[in-house]
């Protein structure tokens, strides 16, 4: 089963019916959504036990702003395969031996599609690899 966030069009549908005294599940089967999606999102966003959808929305774009994975990247491991990749050292070699697989080398390869590594490009890897 695939998960969809709620719209703002839900969460005004949502205020009305709840306005109105209708149950968590009732909305659910009006919206086509789970009852319990319906309940937390209730009580995640009642303020003096109203539920508003303006202010519930902008809650939920502040989660999910604040939600972001960490990323290893840092200026050190930056630095060390940059170095290592001008000495003519591949991803995998850069990852297998000097990092101890903490970083997999798919992760050095989209850091360079991204540009994330100082000085290096996938022109210069595609030259060095001809060479």
């Amino acid at each position: 089963m695939s998960y969809h966030h709620l719209t703002i069009s839900e969460r005004i549908r949502i205020e009305v019916l709840s306005i109105l005294g209708y149950s968590t599940r009732f909305i659910a089967k009006f919206l086509h959504r789970h009852h319990s999606t319906i309940a937390r999102e209730l009580s995640r966003n009642k303020f003096e036990n109203n539920y508003c959808s303006t202010s519930a929305y902008n809650n939920y774009l502040k989660r999910r702003k604040n939600s972001s994975h960490s990323s290893k990247y840092n200026d050190v491991f930056s630095n060390l395969i940059s170095e290592k990749l001008h000495e003519n050292w591949s991803p995998e070699q850069i990852s297998n031996a000097l990092l101890n697989d903490k970083l997999s080398f798919k992760t050095i390869y989209n850091w360079i599609y991204i540009g994330k590594l100082k000085g290096i490009s996938l022109l210069q890897l595609d030259q060095k690899c001809k060479k």
